[in-house]
């Protein structure tokens, strides 16, 4: 805490550091909330190297973006309700980003008051707005020149990549516990899955874009007063790539609502009422420039990006908990069992699906 308020203070926010706090309950970067003496607050971050080995990058890229964005705004090429997105603090030498004496790279951005951030969609009203904004990002950004943005994780999404570092990984253990057994023979089951979205990017049937490629519920902002959606954070995954990544991940997040870590992994199941609300707010924000493919591959990502997730929660799990946080032995290999029951729930409830999808795609 000492280090996080020498930082703080080494950043201009318009005033002078009264308190820094951890905030939020991220996976990956350390995170504060720092507070001025006139009021202004600030989310203060360590960016995690051993995630990002460029955090610069990450920077740029929202430069970038935010650019982009202000410039189609300015312009009036956008509807009348838009995202916020947070200001980005100067350190006192000029720079967004600040190093310090033990490499750790740390930034500073406005923190968008009055939101509120959600553990889990508990209406179909809320999966609404979360679907308006993830379908309003992706209009904002999709004519952005993804040639522009810096892959801030090289092979994020990479289920192919994933998969044959789980395969490397499991070889050299035997499965000593009856859950690990059954997500070793699930993994087997269906390996032909990860090469989906990969297969159809190779052949030129789906268009790479800018994605926001952390599309989980808790990085949608709503607005305290009125429920509506106001911001979708987290952009250090900004980078090029394929917006059904950015579909199926929301959904992976918001329609099972057992959470992501439940005790029961036996109350995880997709919801169809919230995937067609976020589906159809999503689509008439994006319909304009989608093409019939990306409808084609929309139920593909929506199995396969939870597949993924199942995937590297358990091979960190084998791996010795190095890439997510943990709280208990085993929460990774928990979370990794909570992920395969949603693909599986998906899987039963495939025809409804896709005829969902089919019937948003005809309109």
């Amino acid at each position: 805490m000492a280090l996080a308020q020498d930082i703080a203070a080494s950043f201009d926010m318009g005033g002078r550091i009264q308190s820094v706090r951890p905030y939020g309950h991220g996976l990956i970067n350390d995170t504060f909330v720092a507070i001025t003496d006139t009021g202004h607050r600030a989310i203060l971050q360590r960016v995690n190297r051993h995630v990002f080995a460029h955090p610069e990058h990450i920077m740029e890229n929202l430069r970038v973006l935010m650019d982009h964005i202000s410039h189609r705004v300015s312009g009036g090429q956008t509807g009348a309700r838009e995202l916020k997105l947070p200001e980005i603090f100067l350190s006192r030498a000029g720079k967004d980003f600040l190093i310090d004496a033990q490499s750790g790279f740390w930034r500073a951005l406005g923190y968008i008051e009055n939101t509120r951030t959600l553990e889990r969609i508990t209406d179909t009203r809320q999966a609404e707005e979360v679907g308006f904004a993830l379908g309003r990002f992706h209009a904002l950004v999709h004519d952005l020149d993804p040639a522009r943005l810096h892959q801030t994780l090289p092979g994020f999404h990479d289920a192919p990549n994933y998969l044959a570092r789980f395969t490397q990984t499991s070889a050299q253990k035997t499965p000593d516990s009856a859950e690990l057994k059954y997500c070793f023979a699930f993994v087997e089951e269906r390996r032909n899955l990860a090469q989906v979205l990969e297969t159809a990017k190779r052949e030129r049937k789906l268009v790479i874009r800018p994605i926001h490629g952390d599309t989980k519920i808790d990085n949608f902002l709503f607005d305290i007063t009125t429920g509506l959606a106001v911001s979708l954070i987290d952009l250090d995954t900004v980078q090029p790539g394929l917006i059904h990544f950015d579909v199926g991940d929301c959904l992976r997040s918001c329609a099972n609502l057992a959470g992501e870590s439940p005790a029961d992994i036996g109350a995880v199941r997709f919801d169809l009422d919230i995937c067609r609300a976020i589906l159809q707010h999503y689509l008439a924000e994006t319909r304009s420039f989608l093409t019939q493919l990306d409808y084609e591959y929309l139920y593909d990502a929506i199995r396969l990006i939870p597949f993924e997730l199942g995937l590297r929660f358990l091979t960190d799990h084998l791996e010795g908990n190095h890439y997510f946080k943990t709280d208990w032995p085993g929460q990774n290999l928990h979370r990794a069992r909570v992920q395969f029951q949603l693909v599986a729930d998906i899987e039963k409830k495939s025809k409804p699906v896709k005829a969902l999808i089919a019937s948003f795609a005809e309109v």
